[in-house]
């Protein structure tokens, strides 16, 4: 095992690196603010919660801009990328104005964009929040999704992995 951390920087550092041992898979979280634009960025942090009812979680830090967006809206969707979708996973990952540009989409409920080619996506109705540190939880219930056969891009220790081929 490695030696404790000493300071809250290396504490902090330690700590993230500690999580990134847990593999995750990456997903776009899309919706649309009051004026019509479209909004979306990457997270790791998404989990199921209940099947009955459906409801999932993902968390988003508070400092980023989005955040009263997805405080604010009524839907939001949640798109799990496929492994051949790592440059999306990278372009949500940035504060582009232009992360949309040039993108097929489809439409959800209330207009959310859903991004083509992922392995799952769930439309979700935005029912609960709850503060967690740093970040803010958004617990919300699933009211419509779908899945295609693509295996999922995956993240573990800081880099994006791919599943093993039986």
């Amino acid at each position: 095992m490695s030696q404790p951390p000493v300071t809250h920087q290396e504490f902090t550092r330690a700590f993230r690196d500690t999580l990134g041992m847990f593999a995750t898979g990456i997903a776009v979280v899309t919706t649309r603010a009051a004026n019509g634009e479209a909004i979306g960025l990457t997270v790791n942090s998404f989990n199921s919660v209940s099947l009955d009812p459906p409801l999932i979680v993902w968390s988003l830090a508070r400092h980023l801009q989005s955040l009263p967006v997805f405080e604010a809206c009524e839907y939001y969707a949640v798109n799990v990328l496929s492994e051949d979708q790592q440059h999306l996973s990278q372009l949500f990952a940035t504060r582009s104005d232009e992360k949309f540009a040039g993108l097929d989409i489809d439409e959800g409920l209330y207009g959310v964009p859903l991004l083509r080619g992922c392995c799952a996506r769930f439309e979700c109705r935005n029912t609960v929040r709850h503060e967690g540190g740093d970040h803010l939880l958004f617990l919300s219930e699933v009211v419509r999704f779908d899945r295609e056969d693509h295996p999922p891009l995956i993240f573990h220790s800081g880099a994006y992995r791919r599943l093993a081929r039986d």
